[in-house]
């Protein structure tokens, strides 16, 4: 799945790597970024093709859990 800047393995912003929202300077709305998730990990995707950062290959569902955990900056 290509999730663009929903989801990103690397932050531009702040330089953090693995999954997470973009930094809250790119970002209007930081909770509903992170409630608009649970529509990317829905769709089971095995890989993600964020537009920052490395590929995720261990799951979208994975990549949401951990983006959610990591919350916004």
């Amino acid at each position: 799945m290509i999730s663009g800047d929903a989801l990103v393995t690397l932050d531009p912003y702040i330089g953090g790597k693995g999954p997470q929202i973009v930094a809250g300077a790119a970002t209007a709305d930081s909770p509903m970024a992170l409630a608009s998730l649970a529509a990317l990990a829905d769709t089971g995707a095995r890989s993600v093709l964020p537009s920052h950062g490395e590929p995720w290959t261990d799951g979208v569902a994975t990549a949401v859990e951990l983006a959610v955990r990591t919350g916004p900056h």
